[in-house]
């Protein structure tokens, strides 16, 4: 007889009954009910000593597992999940153990009580793999900076966030509720940045304003300018290829997972910065990161040698006494041996020095930075080159 067109209740106790009757035959029940002669005995026993509830299915678990997480240790680890909803088995056992909480189970334990708990989907958690990582040897030999997309803000206007990463340590050093994106709004968070942790080697942007210009001729602009005085170089990814900032787009991910897709309104940019502010430290300071093994980044990082100084030092006092010196035209060009260099508009005003590399070849200097060669033999088209842009 079919199981699956009967309820089963019902199946068993209509087979402990016709197996109660005086004379039954069990072996002929049970062959045909489909159910082994141990089952169908032990049915039998239960009915005799429960009734009807003797039949119901019972719980197979044990009534205790010494495999099992005690229960306060998945409160607290639910706890740390519930303060950081995009957080995973990993860092939630790294956070614990920052804590000092004793007894702490291993990362995959972690989220199996993630997973018991409804906190993480069936197949969550699973990565394609890893891929290479290149970084700089040490802090602030590179920042790496960019605008975050904006998004709306319920009482008028849009948030455009600033961030800036330090490339070593994953530390963020700028995190700006920012309205616009323009060069001086920019000046001003690198400016605070640099007074609190220093001056860096060099920063890589992309090629947007204002970091990069369309003119191909040129490359600087006047926030480039303002750095290559600071003793800073800017360097650019290659267009089209965010990857090349790859530290900065994995620091928008989680800027996103984590905080502005967690909110569903945001009022204005001070309601913006307090958040930013708040996660920021938790960034910095609490959050483990995979790719440093588990450290936060605050471990790994530490403030730049270089100063911001109370002044910029003017451009001539890096040049050389064998230097010719030029200064940058309203057109952003220079004059030089009867023929015409432009240099840029980002430098007009400045004084740019030219210094012999060869005969009829002249390396082009702003402050401590080559910008390229001019060559007077050259044909007119190319007697001006700027040197290839750093990756």
């Amino acid at each position: 007889m079919p199981w699956k067109t009967r309820d089963e209740m019902s199946l068993k106790r209509e087979f402990v009954e016709l197996a109660s009757l005086e004379g039954a035959n069990m072996s002929e029940l049970c062959r045909r009910y489909g159910v082994s002669r141990p089952t169908g005995y032990k049915w039998l026993r239960r009915w005799r000593e429960g009734g009807g509830a003797g039949l119901e299915e019972r719980d197979r678990r044990p009534s205790g597992s010494p495999l099992r997480t005690p229960a306060e240790m998945e409160s607290a680890i639910l706890r740390v999940r519930e303060e950081n909803p995009a957080w995973g088995g990993r860092k939630i056992r790294r956070r614990l153990l920052d804590l000092g909480v004793a007894g702490v189970p291993s990362a995959s334990t972690v989220t199996a009580v993630l997973r018991r708990h409804g906190r993480l989907a069936a197949g969550g958690g699973v990565s394609g793999g890893r891929l290479g990582r290149f970084e700089r040897g040490a802090p602030n030999e590179l920042w790496q900076m960019d605008y975050k997309g904006d998004f709306g803000l319920s009482r008028g206007g849009r948030c455009h966030p600033l961030t800036a990463c330090d490339d070593h340590s994953r530390f963020n050093l700028v995190l700006a509720a920012c309205g616009d994106e323009r060069a001086a709004t920019v000046c001003g968070c690198l400016e605070g940045a640099f007074r609190r942790y220093g001056l860096p080697g060099q920063i890589l942007c992309d090629n947007a304003p204002p970091w990069g210009v369309p003119d191909r001729s040129s490359r600087y602009t006047a926030l480039g300018v303002w750095l290559l005085e600071l003793g800073v170089e800017v360097i650019h990814g290659r267009p089209y290829h965010p990857q090349t900032q790859g530290k900065e787009e994995r620091f928008h991910r989680t800027l996103k997972a984590e905080v502005i897709s967690r909110r569903t309104e945001w009022r204005d940019l001070a309601h913006c910065a307090r958040a930013f502010a708040r996660w920021r430290e938790k960034y910095n300071h609490e959050r483990p990161h995979e790719s440093l093994g588990d450290e936060v980044p605050a471990r790994r990082y530490r403030v730049s040698g270089r100063a911001l100084p109370g002044r910029v030092a003017p451009a001539e006092s890096h040049y050389l006494p064998g230097d010719e010196l030029r200064r940058v035209k309203g057109k952003g060009e220079i004059t030089f041996r009867n023929h015409f260099f432009y240099i840029g508009r980002a430098f007009v005003g400045k004084t740019v020095a030219l210094r012999p590399s060869g005969p009829g070849r002249w390396d082009v200097f702003f402050c401590w930075k080559r910008l390229g060669g001019a060559d007077l033999g050259a044909p007119t088209k190319e007697k001006y080159r700027y040197e290839p842009l750093a990756r």
